[in-house]
């Protein structure tokens, strides 16, 4: 047992009991190994991720990193947001439901194995597949130097600041993203940098 995940485990208040119940079906499978990444507990085969332990407010959840390629003939696997691609949720909002699937819990994480070690991997949607707003369209055409440093970005970072300036419902506050962000840009930095 990794010992920051057992810190996490003897030390969360909220979904105490669900989360070592999951974390008891989780590692009944040997060959997982249980780390610690993003500051939750973290169930790798052979150094890639298969699923996450991870609580919220309403809900507890298992996170498997490439759920979107799972089966999931129950239909009970969430996709957290309209921008999640990979990842997939199973959500719990108390012991008994986690009793209850039990089964399908196991089942889900050794298709995710097989599927980790078939080395399948989830199509990303590419830069083009972001819509470019219209007033960043307008920086980029009005300066050369600007629309240089964005095309050199990683396609990583250049969705990263497509989805942030897509964001804003209004034009001056995507006006403003962009000016923010204006010299990061011209740095080669990405969003998060």
């Amino acid at each position: 047992m990794n010992l920051k995940a057992t810190h996490f485990f003897e030390h969360a208040k909220k979904w105490n009991e669900e989360f070592n119940l999951l974390r008891e079906i989780v590692t009944e499978n040997q060959s997982l190994v249980e780390d610690y990444k993003w500051m939750h507990p973290c169930y790798t085969y052979e150094g890639k991720n298969i699923v996450l332990i991870h609580g919220f407010k309403d809900y507890c959840a298992l996170l498997f990193h490439k759920g979107a390629l799972l089966k999931d003939k129950k239909q009970l696997l969430i996709q957290q947001t309209e921008n999640v691609q990979a990842g997939r949720q199973l959500r719990f909002t108390n012991i008994e439901q986690i009793a209850n699937l039990r089964e399908t819990i196991v089942n889900y994480i050794q298709e995710a194995i097989v599927i980790e070690k078939s080395g399948a991997k989830v199509s990303m949607r590419k830069t083009e597949d972001y819509p470019i707003p219209e007033e960043f369209a307008k920086a980029l055409n009005e300066d050369k130097e600007f629309q240089q440093a964005f095309r050199s970005l990683t396609p990583g970072r250049q969705k990263g600041y497509l989805f942030y300036f897509n964001q804003a419902k209004q034009a001056k506050t995507r006006v403003a993203r962009i000016e923010k962000y204006y010299q990061h840009i011209l740095d080669g930095k990405g969003i998060d940098d």
